[in-house]
C-alpha cells in the first residue's frame, strides 16, 4: 500500500547518510543510526543506496526516503540521475523517492524521472534549489518538493536553511519539506513555523565527523580572538 504522506505532517525525518569512505560508512551503522533516530521520534529516515535502503528497510517499516548519489562526468546532478536507480530503489523498499529536481544538464529528464517512480507506486521528492524548480517539479506530477539544493548550485555551500524558500514553496504546496543546514532545534522549529510540512537534519544527528568539526572550529575562533 503507498504511503499516506499525510501520516508525515510535522514529522522530523532524519537523514542517515555517513560520510564516504569515513568511519561510519556501513550497513550496520546506518541502520544504528537509523533506529536510534527512531527511537529518539524520527517519523522516518533519508537513507542513500539501494544497499543502504535494504537494510534499513528489513529493520523497520516506518518512512524510508531512499535516494542515489553519484558523481557523473557529463552533469552536475548527482541525486537519483538514472531510471535504473529509481528501479533499485524501490526494489529495496523506499517508499519516497528523492531526484534531483534542478534545471541542469542531465542524463534523464526529470518527467520521467517522475513517471518511472510513480510507475513502482512509490512517491516522488523533488530536491529543488529554487523556486521555478518546485513548479516544475509540481506540475509534473511530484508529490513533494524539498529545500534540499538551495544554495548547492552556486561556487560555495551554504550554511543557513533557506528559510525564503520554505516560505515561497509553501505558498505553491503544502507538501514542502525543509532540509538542507537544519544544525538545530531552533532552525527545524523556525523551518516548521515558515511552512513546512516536515523536516529533515542529517549532518547535525548522524554525522559526528562534521559536528565535531564546527565545534573545533568554533574552539579555534575563541582561541584566535583571544591571542589578537
Amino acid at each position: 500500500m503507498p504511503l499516506d504522506i499525510q501520516a508525515l505532517k510535522n514529522g522530523l525525518i532524519v537523514s542517515c547518510q555517513p560520510v564516504k569512505g569515513g568511519a561510519m560508512d556501513n550497513a550496520a551503522m546506518v541502520v544504528g543510526f537509523g533506529l536510534a533516530a527512531l527511537d529518539g521520534g524520527a517519523a522516518g529516515l533519508r537513507i542513500e543506496s539501494a544497499d543502504y535502503v535494504r537494510a534499513v528497510r528489513g529493520a523497520t517499516d516506518k518512512p524510508i526516503v531512499g535516494l542515489v548519489k553519484r558523481d557523473l562526468n557529463d552533469t552536475p546532478v548527482r541525486i537519483t540521475p538514472w531510471l535504473e536507480d529509481v528501479d533499485a530503489l524501490a526494489a529495496a523498499g523506499a517508499d519516497i523517492i528523492a531526484y534531483d529536481a534542478t534545471q541542469r544538464i542531465r542524463p534523464v529528464d526529470t518527467k520521467t524521472l517522475i513517471d518511472r517512480i510513480h510507475a513502482h507506486g512509490r512517491i516522488a521528492m523533488a530536491d529543488c534549489s529554487i523556486l521555478a524548480d518546485a513548479e516544475q517539479a509540481l506540475a509534473e506530477g511530484a508529490e513533494i518538493v524539498g529545500t534540499t539544493l538551495a544554495g548547492y548550485t552556486g561556487p560555495l555551500e551554504p550554511t543557513e536553511p533557506d528559510f525564503a524558500l520554505i516560505v515561497a514553496a509553501s505558498k505553491l504546496t503544502p507538501h514542502v519539506i525543509a532540509e538542507g543546514n537544519v544544525r538545530t532545534p531552533e532552525q527545524a522549529s523556525r523551518a516548521l513555523a515558515s511552512g513546512a510540512f516536515m523536516v529533515v537534519v542529517g549532518s547535525a544527528i548522524t554525522r559526528p565527523e562534521h559536528v565535531t568539526s564546527w565545534f573545533r572550529a568554533a574552539l579555534d575562533e575563541t582561541l584566535s580572538s583571544t591571542k589578537a
